[in-house]
């Protein structure tokens, strides 16, 4: 079990890596649906292979492109399936900011330089969404999904956990406060919209005032175990109800 949460499985639905952003979902969901294919791009370093759109998945990289290209198949063709059998699609929204390449618009999980690969000013650039980018993205990646499987419902949630550092030019409480309120706006906007779409308060539970941080762990950035118990417990009476 330990090795097995050490390469990241069991960890997410289909070995993708976080997704923070709602572009980022929508460009998991169209590699899954097979309307676009992700670029071949590839990050070398110490005789390893990393794969750029899953930089954390293998920790110590792959032997060879090869091997991390056919890895990333695999996970798109695990996430397809995954999102034709499911009645529910949960998800959770963490960042507005995001990292794009300036060539090809792919979208990484992390800025290039950070878990892996080299930072590189020409190619990499720098984007902080706003609610239209935002909702239009959440919005496709709906509909597309519900081509691959009409009955399928959606539940999303905003993370609680605050920005560490911002690329933004705002310090980074203001930088928080900003990316969680786009998101749970649009968050709040789908849910009135669509019939088949429900949003989840973890966020609220969490940092709301009159809980005073008593959720978050002593550096009042990470959520606490009793804290998830809470949100958890929650959830599944809601669920169930």
């Amino acid at each position: 079990p330990q090795t097995d949460l050490a390469f990241n499985y069991g960890v997410f639905s289909a070995r993708t890596g976080s997704i923070y952003t709602a572009t980022l979902l929508l460009q998991w969901v169209r590699w899954a649906a097979g309307t676009h294919t992700p670029p071949e791009e590839i990050w070398h370093a110490d005789g390893r292979v990393q794969d750029p759109f899953r930089p954390r998945i293998e920790p110590a990289g792959f032997t060879s492109p090869k091997e991390a290209i056919q890895s990333r198949k695999v996970a798109i063709n695990a996430f397809a399936d995954s999102i034709r059998k499911a009645q529910v699609f949960v998800f959770t929204l963490g960042l507005t900011e995001r990292w794009t390449n300036t060539d090809t618009g792919a979208e990484y999980p992390l800025c290039p330089g950070t878990a892996a690969g080299r930072f590189d000013p020409d190619s990499h650039r720098f984007e902080n969404l706003g609610f239209a980018d935002t909702f239009e993205a959440l919005w496709q990646a709906i509909q597309i999904m519900r081509q691959m499987n009409p009955n399928l419902r959606f539940i999303f949630t905003v993370s609680p956990v605050p920005l560490t550092a911002t690329m933004s030019s705002h310090h980074v409480l203001p930088a928080t406060v900003n990316s969680k309120s786009t998101l749970r706006a649009v968050c709040g906007e789908l849910a009135q919209a669509l019939p088949h779409v429900d949003y989840f308060p973890a966020y609220e539970i969490i940092y709301a005032p009159p809980f005073r941080g008593s959720y978050y762990a002593p550096n009042q950035r990470d959520v606490a175990a009793q804290g998830v118990d809470v949100v958890m417990q929650q959830f599944f009476e809601a669920t169930s109800a």
